[in-house]
């Protein structure tokens, strides 16, 4: 018997609300100035910075495999989420010594970056999957409320994400590379106060419609003594190092090209396969469920990839190539300001999409799954369109109307409500259950493999105003050598080789990027055939999701 839905939400909807719009404050404030303290500060060449930063997001994909396993385990949600909300509260505490140092000890400063990272990798692994699967326990099953709730805990997401580019944007990103370091004492402030409203409202607010506490020790862990029940016990601190050892050392392999990410993803997709299709319980019926997720999975990497452009490429873009300043306001905005965008629009535009689906679904007139999530991909491909006629025929120190990044952010966004809620929703009702856990993993690998392509794809970004002054000052003419007027010399070409600026146009599998307008129009093929494909694939893919005994 379902239990009786009273009007409102319970106060504790609200208390995790807060603490995750805080902490994603924390997360996309840092996050919006990343590349340009790598670029502007740290002085590393934009292919460097943009398969750092791919890197980077990846792994804030992966960790939260481990950080949900150890909560399921041995220390509940809410001891999960604090932890990892103050590894990364420290994190960003790191970080702001790394932006003090870096004129005085350079050396320190880049290892400190590297460890900040890290930290903040591992502390977003316990805090993120567990704050997310609290908001279900705190109904019973069947209230009508749950599907309100989560749509109220989305919104918090997204006032943090857009909150904190503009917050961190305005104090760090004003064009001094001295004050990036107030941008990560501010992200580090929004954390404390994720951590201290999880803290001191929990015990009160977070309890189950039976007035249970939700998120606590699990029972078989109640009266353990094992070391690891402890979070702040000596061999938990030891663990928690070791792996942010671990993904310091990824990061910097990485982006040292020792070691590629994509291997790891190809690794661990292999396994999860092997575990899957090797269970000899699996039936024909789950069996087609399953591979339905593992196609849709695939496209939404090319999706993501592109979509997550919008912290590196897009960045550049903002900074060096849009012209900033707002006349009636006689102010120029920073451009860490344009990552505040996606979240806004998601506020805006979420309540109507989800009634569209809503009077199409009435009608009998909703689209498939599949089909909303090629239609995403279309628009994505729309919003890089869009922006690559806003730079067609302009030099490389042209700036052009905020009005182009506006409305591919715009674009991106509603392909963002096609895909995202309607994948997510597909994958837990599709993965068996005994699955469930797995194929969401499969879910967030996507991601991670899609933020390793975006560091890639990034870092095939032409030449811009940056590169050019740096070669102009090491006295080499960059446009009359990438236009071919001039041939660059053994001792010019050892020189750009140096200082990371590409001495020849980028190519990727024959497609060469000459200019902007080649290299946003290189998202549209890409995004466009994905989505023609996906449309293609949609009655298949239906069929497989359908399927009966």
């Amino acid at each position: 018997m379902n239990q009786p839905n009273p009007k409102g939400h319970p106060k504790g909807l609200y208390v995790l609300f807060a603490t995750e719009m805080w902490e994603r404050f924390n997360y996309y404030g840092m996050r919006a100035i990343l590349v340009y303290f790598m670029t502007d500060a740290l002085l590393f060449s934009k292919p460097f910075a943009s398969n750092l930063y791919g890197g980077y997001t990846s792994l804030v994909y992966l960790t939260p495999l481990i950080g949900g396993f150890i909560a399921d385990r041995y220390w509940g949600n809410r001891r999960s989420i604090i932890m990892g909300g103050l590894v990364m509260a420290l994190a960003e505490i790191v970080l702001f010594f790394c932006a003090s140092l870096y004129t005085s000890s350079p050396e320190v400063s880049s290892i400190l970056f590297y460890v900040g990272l890290g930290m903040m990798i591992v502390g977003n692994g316990f805090f993120k999957p567990n704050i997310s699967s609290m908001v279900g326990q705190l109904y019973s099953q069947g209230d009508q409320r749950t599907d309100s709730a989560y749509t109220i805990f989305y919104m918090g997401i997204n006032v943090g994400g857009m909150l904190g580019p503009f917050i961190c944007g305005l104090v760090g990103n004003t064009g001094n590379p001295d004050d990036f370091k107030w941008a990560f004492l501010v992200g580090a402030i929004g954390m404390l106060l994720s951590v201290i409203t999880m803290k001191y409202l929990q015990d009160k607010y977070l309890v189950s419609h039976a007035n249970q506490p939700i998120g606590v020790v699990p029972e078989h862990m109640a009266d353990s003594s094992s070391p690891i029940r402890n979070p702040l016990s000596p061999a938990v601190i030891l663990g928690l190092a070791g792996l942010v050892a671990v993904a310091v050392g990824l990061l910097y392999a990485h982006s040292n090209k020792i070691f590629d990410l994509s291997f790891l993803m190809i690794g661990a997709l292999a396994v999860i396969l092997y575990v899957i299709f090797s269970d000899k319980t699996l039936n024909k019926i789950e069996t087609k469920r399953l591979i339905a997720i593992f196609v849709v999975s695939f496209f939404v990497v090319f999706f993501w990839s592109a979509y997550e452009q919008a912290g590196a490429s897009l960045a550049f873009f903002a900074a060096e190539q849009t012209n900033l300043h707002m006349g009636f306001l006689n102010f120029d905005i920073p451009p860490s300001w344009f990552q505040s965008l996606n979240s806004l629009f998601v506020i805006l535009f979420a309540p109507l999409f989800a009634w569209l689906w809503l009077t199409l679904g009435t009608r009998k007139l909703e689209p498939s799954s599949p089909a909303k999530m090629a239609l995403g991909l279309f628009l994505l491909a729309l919003g890089y369109l869009w922006i690559a006629f806003g730079v067609k025929g302009i030099e490389p120190n042209v700036k052009v109307s905020m009005i182009w990044l506006t409305g591919m952010y715009a674009l991106h966004t509603w392909g963002e409500l096609c895909l995202s809620p309607i994948g997510l929703s597909l994958v837990n009702k599709m993965a068996p259950l005994r699955f469930a856990s797995l194929m969401m993993a499969v879910w967030f690998m996507a991601n991670a493999a899609a933020n390793v392509l975006a560091g890639k794809l990034s870092a095939l970004y032409p030449a811009g105003p940056g590169e050019i002054k740096k070669a102009s000052e090491a006295g080499i003419n960059l446009p009359d050598i990438l236009s071919g007027k001039l041939t660059a010399t053994p001792e010019q070409i050892e020189t750009l080789k140096k200082l990371d600026i590409p001495y020849t146009f980028n190519s990727i599998l024959g497609y060469q990027i000459n200019n902007l307008y080649d290299y946003f129009i290189m998202f549209v093929i890409m995004a466009g055939v994905a989505s023609l494909i996906l449309f293609g694939l949609t009655g298949w893919l239906q069929r497989l999701m359908k399927a009966k005994a």
